[in-house]
């Protein structure tokens, strides 16, 4: 495993991000590991999420310019954290989110921010990826702006699960709206990740047998 994927999932447990025990996924699904964006609290921690993110979209995006866009609540930070990382290495880019609920005075609107332009490509920053429910109310709300793009989608976590097939549910997507997921790491990082230390093992095997379970076959 590549340094840089053990140095961030030793950021995401110094962190609380990532935790162990029973909890249920936006899926539905039981789970025996939690990937909570939702614990990144301080300055430096969300800088370095940021600069991770930004790691992995010049590893797979390159120079490309494209606009952000953060889904309420969560990808909100992680969306202005990476337009800060990506900007300190050459690459400023516009960023934009959505509120929950349509503002109705003002200016009004469901999206605050960078207003994409047409022609634009949109890249979504979300947190995780557990069946594709996310990513798919994100491409219902922004069906709403006219002549652009989503070209990718960047996610702390692959969980490497079934989605609505044996397929994962990051290929599921890919097939449907014709972009790819890219993730900072996957499960089975997490995973070798754990067994560099026994005191790991309980989670490591409950990991194991919920992916026996529920992993995708593709």
């Amino acid at each position: 495993m590549e340094g840089y994927k053990r140095e961030f999932i030793k950021f995401l447990e110094d962190a609380g991000v990532l935790k162990f025990g029973d909890f249920t996924a936006k899926s539905g699904r039981k789970i025996p590991y939690f990937i909570n964006a939702g614990e990144i609290k301080t300055g430096e921690q969300i800088s370095r999420l940021g600069e991770f993110y930004a790691k992995a979209y010049f590893d797979k995006v390159g120079k490309k310019r494209a606009v952000l866009y953060g889904p309420a609540y969560k990808g909100i930070p992680i969306a202005v954290s990476v337009a800060v990382a990506l900007a300190k290495n050459g690459l400023d880019v516009p960023f934009f989110f959505n509120r929950k609920e349509e503002k109705d005075h003002g200016e009004g609107g469901v999206f605050v921010g960078y207003k994409p332009q047409p022609g634009e490509e949109i890249v979504i920053v979300e947190d995780v990826v557990t069946a594709g429910t996310a990513i798919r109310e994100s491409m219902a709300i922004l069906s709403s702006l006219e002549d652009v793009k989503v070209s990718a989608t960047f996610v702390m976590v692959d969980r490497k699960e079934k989605g609505k097939t044996d397929k994962s549910a990051i290929a599921e997507v890919g097939e449907e709206y014709g972009f790819p997921v890219y993730s900072v790491v996957d499960v089975y990082d997490i995973i070798e990740y754990l067994e560099q230390d026994e005191k790991n093992k309980e989670n490591v095997d409950r990991i194991k047998a919920y992916l026996e379970i529920n992993g995708a076959k593709a």
